[in-house]
């Protein structure tokens, strides 16, 4: 018990304490920096850039821009903010949504379409057999499941197919061939 409160008295215990208490607020403080401020509308496009840093990319839209943020350490988030003539935020939203997605009409929807609806893919390939290029966007179904829409187009840019499904990057049996039964 001596020991202890000699140790609360000393001076290179009160400055152990109090650089932890300081390396504690500066964690926190750390912590808050990682959410970024929120995009209101109305705020111009200078407000949205400070807010959100430079665009991943940039589209027109008849007079309007939108801005595309592409997020996440699996790529499953985009936002879009689509500004006005004025340069003044109209809408900022996640964009890699079942209902986004439902938007795209098979047959109709265009490259162009696409990427103003969704935003650029995160991977893109091609099947040789059929003829397609393919468009794909990791994203959380339902906020749950870890899954891949697969945007089909033909050789004109058309919307042919869209398919979605588990994304294989989060399938323990396929990064771990041999652990859970993997190996058939």
């Amino acid at each position: 018990m001596y020991f202890l409160k000699k140790m609360a008295n000393s001076t290179a215990c009160r400055h152990m304490l109090a650089m932890g208490i300081l390396g504690m607020l500066a964690a926190m403080s750390g912590c808050a920096s990682l959410i970024p401020p929120a995009v209101n509308a109305g705020d111009s496009a200078s407000d949205l850039v400070a807010k959100r840093g430079h665009p991943t990319h940039r589209y027109r839209d008849g007079n309007e821009e939108i801005y595309e943020y592409m997020q996440g350490p699996w790529g499953q988030r985009t936002y879009m903010a689509r500004l006005d003539a004025t340069g003044r935020v109209k809408s900022f939203e996640q964009v890699l949504t079942s209902e986004k997605f439902a938007s795209i009409e098979v047959g109709k929807a265009t490259k162009d379409t696409v990427l103003r609806t969704i935003g650029a893919p995160s991977d893109t390939s091609y099947l040789p057999l059929r003829d397609l290029e393919v468009w794909s966007y990791p994203y959380k179904e339902s906020n749950v499941w870890n899954s891949l829409m697969h945007v089909h187009f033909d050789r004109s840019g058309v919307v042919q197919q869209m398919m979605n499904g588990p994304d294989p990057r989060f399938d323990p049996d396929r990064r771990l061939p041999f652990a859970f039964g993997g190996l058939r």
